[in-house]
């Protein structure tokens, strides 16, 4: 007998919903130095250990001895800990509902009367303002354009591609990072911190100034949370745009779920496209674990797509979207945003702002979904990007 799939009793098992799998099988490249772990309970297993330390991108070039000058995201250990426990509160289900939700439906309705007043926009766009606008206010970003902000924060994404460059281009992008850096540096992160020594409020920029960091830094330390709040959450709502669009049986379920039904939908639109692919880890020592042994000093590449889509935890047809699998598999959380001590602390967030975004937006009379967006590979992030995507509706 033919195995059906739960969600859609009646559609062929192998029906594939993902729409970046076939860019990411192309464009993703690990070297052989590294060995590739894809199964869900191991790479949980990986995340949450604590014989792995974060490698990849800029991992190695970044931790410095004084870990105040160091990014969070790079540190382990105490120090690790102690810089996610001083900005832990920023990022609770209380903060988001007493703080920020306010900031994403405000946010979310300006962008949707302009949409309706022009009776059509670039969903990219929107949602990086959107993104801009709720990361700024956790942050303290708050004294300076932030359009402009958004665009001096794009640009130092040059630093990253560091390690990328052949030898004889590295000079100039170092020199590119710097300067992108300093503006950022005079232009953003100075007047937030000036205007926080006078008068201090309840975000990260002012929780630094009290722990005595310096302005360099509160600048590390913005630079991680923008990018991660920004870039990263743009993709993620145009992705579950796309799918709310293409599927009406899936968009009308959105629209009668609650809060909780929604953000269901959302974290099983991440598992099957997440925009973080791979995590980068090294061992610090030889270890027989659950999943299997690590010897001293490997190189692992963690593929979280791959475990998201492991059938052994995620059950059948796992390439397609099901808003039940999660309480039938008894799945509490995928890995879409990290696991264990790493885990991306404003995932909530993110998922609290598309939510809101995605019910507002939906609700738009007339509105369609007038250009797919281009499907492209940002080698900085090893991801996929969205742009160009066109939303349409009834003139307002």
């Amino acid at each position: 007998m033919t195995e059906t799939c739960p969600y859609s009793p009646g559609t062929e098992p192998g029906r594939d919903d993902r729409k970046s799998a076939e860019l990411v099988g192309r464009r993703l490249v690990v070297g052989p130095e590294a060995r590739v772990v894809g199964g869900f309970a191991f790479v949980r297993e990986l995340l949450r250990s604590n014989v792995t330390r974060q490698a990849g991108v800029g991992a190695d070039g970044e931790v410095v001895p004084d870990p105040t000058y160091t990014s969070v995201f790079f540190l382990d250990g105490d120090a690790h800990k102690r810089k996610r426990q001083a900005i832990s509160k920023f990022f609770t289900p209380k903060a988001i509902s007493t703080r920020y939700r306010v900031v994403m439906e405000e946010t979310s309705d300006r962008l949707l009367g302009r949409l309706r007043a022009k009776g059509r926009g670039r969903l990219d766009e929107m949602s990086f303002e959107l993104a801009v606008t709720v990361a700024a206010q956790i942050i303290g970003l708050t004294e300076s354009d932030q359009a402009a902000m958004a665009k001096r924060i794009q640009a130092t994404l040059v630093g990253v591609r560091l390690p990328q460059m052949p030898w004889w281009q590295k000079p100039f992008g170092r020199a590119g990072a710097l300067v992108h850096g300093l503006r950022f540096q005079l232009r953003d992160v100075g007047p937030a911190v000036r205007a926080r020594r006078a008068r201090p409020q309840i975000d990260v920029i002012s929780q630094l100034i009290e722990e005595g960091y310096t302005e360099q830094g509160i600048l590390i330390e913005c630079l991680t949370y923008a990018v991660a709040g920004m870039v990263t959450t743009r993709e993620f709502i145009v992705m579950a745009a796309w799918h709310l669009f293409e599927d009406e049986a899936l968009r009308a379920r959105f629209l009668a779920a609650d809060e909780a039904g929604q953000i269901e939908i959302l974290e099983e639109i991440m598992r099957i496209d997440p925009v973080v692919n791979v995590i980068a880890r090294h061992t610090t020592t030889a270890q027989d674990l659950t999943g299997g042994p690590v010897a001293e000093g490997e190189l692992l590449v963690l593929n979280l797509r791959e475990a998201n889509t492991d059938p052994a935890t995620v059950g059948a047809c796992p390439f397609q979207i099901d808003p039940d699998r999660a309480k039938r598999q008894k799945i509490t959380s995928y890995l879409s945003f990290g696991d264990g001590a790493h885990r991306c602390p404003g995932a909530q967030i993110a998922l609290n702002e598309t939510r809101v975004f995605l019910d507002r937006l939906l609700r738009v009379p007339g509105i369609r979904l007038q250009r797919t967006p281009d499907l492209d590979w940002t080698a900085e992030l090893l991801s996929y990007e969205l742009r160009n995507a066109v939303v349409a509706c009834d003139p307002a």
